[in-house]
Parts: C-alpha cells; structure tokens; sequence
C-alpha cells in the first residue's frame, strides 16, 4: 500500500519527479479522496455523467492498492450473490459448503486481501442489493452461515469501498439514508475552466489521433468554438452575459473530445486534412439529439441567435453556422 502522498503524486503529477497527471480538475477533491479512504467511511463519487468518475475510482484503487479490477458493475439484475458469494455447485454437491467450493466476489475478495474495492452505478441496483452493503460497510465482516455460525471474514486493514452514482440518471433506485451514512460523498464537477479545457482536449486528441495527428491541422478557433459552445450549452449562460435554456444530453469534456476526435477523422479521411467548425456542427448532432425532442429546440435558439452573431465576425463561427442550417433547420 503506497503512502497518502505518494497516491496523490501518482494521481495528480509530480514535476520534480517527472509523474504526468492522470486526473485533471479539482485537486482539493482527490484529497479529500485519500482522506476518506485512509478512515472508516466509504467514498461515493457522484456528478453528471462523463465527469470523470470511474476514472478517478480506478485511480485511486490502482494508486493505494495495486489492484483496480475488484469492481462491481451495479445493474437491475445484480443479485446479492453479486456481492458476498456464490458457490461452485458442483463441488458444494460433492464436498458441502467449504472454501473450495466458494466463490468470493470482488468485495469478498477486498475484505480478505484487505483492498480497494469499487462499486460502480451503485443507484442502478435495487434498494435490497444496496442495503446489503450497510452492515459489510458497519461492521467490515462477512458472515457465511453455510460454513457454521461462526464462520466469517474480518476485512484486512486496507479494504473501503468507493461507489460511484450519476445524477442525472433517470429510474435509478435512491440509496438510504441508513447506506448514505456509510460514505462520505464527492460531486465530480465538469471543467470550469475553458482554457483549461481547450488544453486539455488538445492532449486527449493528440493521444488519440497517435501518428494521424501530424497529418491534420487543427486551429486553436476551433478548439476554442467547441470549448465555448459545451460551455455554454452546459451553463446555460453566455459570453456576453445572456441566458439560454440548456438541454438534457450530457455536454461534458469527455463528449467533447469524441467529437473533435471524429471531427479530425472527418477532416482526415473525408475532407482536405483541416478541421473546420462546419465538422463540429455536423458532429454535434450525435451527442445532442438523444431522446429529448426539446434539445433540437435548444439548439436551435443558440444557432439562430448566438452563433449567428458571432458568425459574422469569426469565419470559424461562420462555417458552424452554415453548417447547422443544414442539419438544425
């Protein structure tokens, strides 16, 4: 198990000893992060989707335990064999209910090698799969009444959990208050910044096109018109101080970098090698429109009224404009 500062070095960068940041956005947040999960308290993640979640939950797990795959994918069919045990029928058949028959799942797993575990979608399982987890999280045993009425597994120094829920989902399952009390809880923000941003879809692009990227062009105005219009969208509010309704699709960074990235292989295989605002247009399509016939409406208004305006003193602006009268009429 690494030290606290070394978990934070190896998630956040260290120039002095040339360590790349793996987690871009609040570091004050990752703190808290190791803090929690240095006491008795669960961490649960939560935010919009695409801020980041599973990322910074398989960080930490990777940092402070060495081992990022004991995971649970919550679902509607997650059972509670999902999170204690199973067992191996044909053996149990043959010798009854002993260790060898058993199959720990990855919290049983953590509680043994004394581990990071995490719990991902938390709020998609049933409320009686949740509750599950409020006595493992009080009292850090697992009881296995098959084995006799004494046998257990204490959790080895080491073992928490960390959940990770969206909140924008829709017929999800709220957790109780009872299972709320067990974490201590984080809301994963978007980006703020859109500098920030821009440098940061610059790198995630560069890493993605690999050796494609020395082959396109990719001017900073459009870079900075996608930046501005997720911004925008996401805020509801715009450069000059106005306020539009903003839609239900998710306008996250990492949406953002999906469509520069297939905007540069649009550019690539499909036009003249530079990316252009016309492609962010037509890109845009695909993360708006969902299954909320309103969004069409949204973005409509910010293409007639904002980008319009801008269009007529940014060619960038322009080509997205021309563009989105094509698809957003």
């Amino acid at each position: 198990m690494r030290s606290p500062r070394a978990v934070r070095q190896f998630i956040l960068g260290d120039d002095e000893l040339d360590i790349t940041p793996k987690f871009f956005g609040d570091n004050a947040l990752v703190d808290r992060a190791i803090v929690t999960l240095l006491g008795k308290q669960g961490l649960m993640l939560v935010g919009e989707p695409g801020t980041a979640k599973s990322m910074l939950s398989e960080l930490l797990a990777a940092a402070i335990s060495g081992d990022s795959g004991l995971t649970i994918q919550g679902t509607a069919g997650t059972t509670e064999d999902h999170i204690k045990y199973s067992w191996n029928y044909a053996l149990l058949l043959a010798e009854g209910p002993t260790e060898k028959a058993l199959i720990g799942s990855p919290l049983y797993q953590g509680m043994l090698q004394g581990k990071i575990v995490r719990f991902e979608e938390i709020t998609r399982c049933p409320p009686e799969i949740q509750d599950v987890l409020v006595s493992l999280m009080s009292e850090k045993q697992l009881m296995i009444p098959e084995m006799g009425e004494s046998a257990r597994i204490s959790a080895r120094p080491g073992f928490n959990l960390i959940g990770t829920a969206n909140l924008r989902d829709r017929g999800v399952h709220e957790m109780s208050s009872a299972l709320k009390r067990r974490f201590n809880f984080e809301t994963v923000k978007p980006i703020q910044d859109p500098q920030f941003e821009i440098s940061l879809i610059n790198m995630q692009l560069e890493r993605e096109l690999g050796d494609l990227a020395t082959s396109i062009t990719i001017p900073a105005g459009v870079i900075e018109l996608l930046v501005t219009t997720f911004q925008e969208l996401r805020s509801g509010n715009t450069q000059d101080g106005g306020n539009i309704k903003t839609p239900d699709a998710v306008m996250s960074t990492a949406e953002a970098v999906n469509i520069a990235y297939a905007c540069a292989l649009e550019s690539h295989y499909l036009g003249d090698g530079v990316l252009n605002g016309g492609a962010i247009a037509r890109q845009l399509i695909g993360v708006v429109l969902k299954d909320n016939t309103d969004d069409i409406k949204r973005i409509r208004y910010y293409m007639d009224n904002i980008a319009r305006e801008r269009a007529r003193q940014n060619e960038d602006w322009k080509a997205f404009f021309d563009a989105s009268r094509e698809f957003w009429q």
